[in-house]
């Protein structure tokens, strides 16, 4: 096990996400117990994990819609606790299902989007300019968001959260529920996310794994269990499938 690998506590200006000792209880419940990691500028990380391993609440810590109940989340050096606006402003956080409106486009969501977070119509123009090429959006942006098909439904909330471009993005099970083409498509949109911004992205598909990340944080009954590169995780059995089984099946 290559547990801590990159290592947790350490603070540096290029350190774009940290996880020092986050713990979440819920009465004796204990969803998330002292995980701690950092993610470096540039990097795009898979958050791996069975269902209910953890991987939602952690990354509820890191974006500050959760407090911790004992551990400090930073993103960009902010503490998401204390300084939570200065967080939020190099924050792009896709949750899983995050909400859009069905009665809106494309377009009056990305404006209505810029417009709550404060950036001027000239700005807001350019960026819808940019986030709609970014994410392909060119052949739907005037029809109804409930018309959309799932997929393009994610690259809508991906465009959305790049809006106000932050240096950060968390996103949950971003292809959760994709047919196989639109999978494809948003592969291909985080690779291209991937070269500019620090990426978290969480999945329990493994398939996700090796096309997109460069390193791998598994999770397992709210313990990380190892943080490494993807050819690292699977080293031992040369089957990712295999090694998510043996990882799972760790007694905490």
């Amino acid at each position: 096990m290559n547990q801590a690998a990159h290592g947790g506590n350490a603070t540096n200006g290029s350190a774009m996400i940290e996880a020092v000792n986050l713990s979440k209880y819920y009465g004796d419940f204990a969803a998330t117990r002292d995980v701690s990691f950092t993610i470096e500028r540039g990097e795009v990380v898979a958050f791996l994990g069975p269902n209910g391993a953890g991987k939602s609440t952690t990354m509820k810590l890191l974006t500050g819609y959760l407090a911790p109940s004992t551990g400090t989340a930073r993103i960009a050096g902010y503490d998401t606790a204390t300084d939570r606006l200065a967080a939020s402003r190099q924050l792009g956080y896709l949750p899983e299902n995050g909400p859009l409106y069905p009665d809106m486009t494309p377009r009056s969501m990305l404006r209505f989007s810029g417009e709550i977070q404060g950036m001027s119509s000239s700005a807001i123009d350019q960026r819808m300019r940019e986030v709609i090429e970014l994410c392909r959006l060119e052949s739907v942006i005037g029809k109804p968001i409930g018309k959309l098909s799932k997929g393009f439904c994610q690259r809508v909330g991906m465009a959305r959260v790049l809006l106000h471009e932050p240096d950060v993005l968390i996103m949950d099970e971003p292809t959760a529920g994709l047919d196989p083409n639109q999978i494809r498509e948003v592969r291909n949109t985080i690779r291209r996310l991937g070269e500019t911004k620090t990426i978290l992205l969480s999945t329990h598909i493994l398939q996700e794994v090796e096309p997109t990340c460069t390193r791998v944080l598994f999770i397992n009954e709210g313990r990380l269990v190892f943080d490494g590169t993807p050819a690292e995780l699977k080293a031992s059995e040369n089957n990712l499938d295999e090694r998510f089984h043996q990882l799972t099946s760790v007694e905490s």
